[in-house]
C-alpha cells in the first residue's frame, strides 16, 4: 500500500476513534464509528479479504442508517 494513503488511512482510524472515545450523543457516535469504518476499510483490502470487504461495504452503511434513524425518533 502506498504509504501516504496507508497514512491518511491510520489518521481516520485515529480520528474516529477519538471522536468516538469524546462524544456522548450517540448520534455522533454513529458518525465517529463510521469514520473509523472508513478508515479501516481500505487495511481489509489490502490483506485480500475481498469478501469481508464487500460484507463490509455492504453492511456498514444500512447499519448505520437504521441505528440513526432509531436514534432521532422523537417521542410523543
Amino acid at each position: 500500500m502506498d504509504e501516504f494513503i496507508m497514512i491518511a488511512c491510520s489518521g481516520l482510524v485515529l480520528i474516529g476513534m477519538t471522536a468516538a472515545i469524546l462524544h456522548r450523543d450517540p448520534f455522533d457516535k454513529l458518525i465517529s464509528l463510521s469514520i473509523l469504518i472508513a478508515g479501516i476499510f481500505p487495511f481489509i483490502v489490502d490483506r485480500g479479504y475481498l469478501d469481508v470487504a464487500a460484507a463490509t461495504a455492504l453492511i456498514a452503511p444500512l447499519s448505520t442508517i437504521f441505528i440513526l434513524m432509531v436514534c432521532r425518533r422523537e417521542t410523543a
